[in-house]
């Protein structure tokens, strides 16, 4: 079964209601859509903007999360928020903060090919996921232990990271495909443990359609928030 966009904020409704009916509070994670309407991000080989694949991805994740005890605080899922700064702050009083994205590449590893009658730009260099943490983030050590612990799902799933993140990032476990992007803003910028989730390389062709299949997305998300779960059921005091 996919879920969609409507049942991301019923289960979050049920979610918040099961809290206030005295359950014990589950472990808040705060999920941002990266990139938006102003500014969509990176391009798909196809002429498809990396914000309607980060937030088709969000909605999913957001959907399976309640599944696995965790509870869900959408940010940016209308595409409104500007600020790269502001993402975190609309987190509040989360336990954990995630940033969904796809990753493209540098021009220089750019070919040209027409697509559906226009002229589009791919990459065969360039395949896989990549998780990035913030050495200057205020929680780091919990920032890795979950970015390892989503790493280490995602590969069970039978995802495989990238390494090409190897050629300007320091590894934190490369195996896992978690590297060191210390001055992004939205992971140093909180007061949250906090990861940015790159699902694939919507510049490659091949993994574009892989990227947008509804079953894969749905096992890819699952595993992520098992791997989360894994982590932070044990990282987060329970919440009074």
């Amino acid at each position: 079964m996919i879920i969609r966009p409507l049942a991301v904020f019923c289960l979050f409704l049920l979610s918040t209601v099961s809290l206030a009916a005295g359950s014990p509070p589950r472990p808040l994670v705060a999920v941002d859509v990266g990139h938006g309407i102003r500014d969509g991000g990176a391009i798909s080989a196809r002429g498809r903007s990396e914000f309607a694949f980060n937030r088709d991805f969000a909605e999913l994740l957001a959907a399976v999360l309640p599944a696995h005890g965790l509870a869900v605080r959408p940010v940016n899922f209308g595409g409104e928020i500007g600020s790269l700064a502001e993402r975190p702050q609309q987190a509040g009083n989360s336990d954990f903060f995630i940033s969904i994205h796809h990753d493209s590449i540098s021009e220089e590893f750019l070919q040209e090919w027409d697509w559906d009658g226009e002229a589009m730009t791919y990459t065969e260099h360039k395949r896989g996921y990549g998780i990035f943490i913030s050495a200057a983030n205020p929680a780091p050590a919990t920032s890795l232990r979950c970015a390892v612990a989503a790493g280490q799902a995602l590969r069970r799933a039978g995802f495989v990271p990238t390494p090409w993140h190897g050629r300007k990032h320091r590894a934190a476990d490369a195996e896992n495909g978690v590297w060191y992007y210390d001055n992004l803003v939205v992971l140093y910028r909180t007061r949250l443990p906090a990861l940015l989730f790159e699902a694939g390389v919507i510049k490659h062709r091949e993994e574009e359609l892989a990227l947008r299949d509804p079953l894969r997305q749905q096992r890819m998300a699952a595993a992520l928030a098992q791997g989360l779960a894994a982590c932070l059921l044990t990282e987060i005091p329970v919440r009074e």
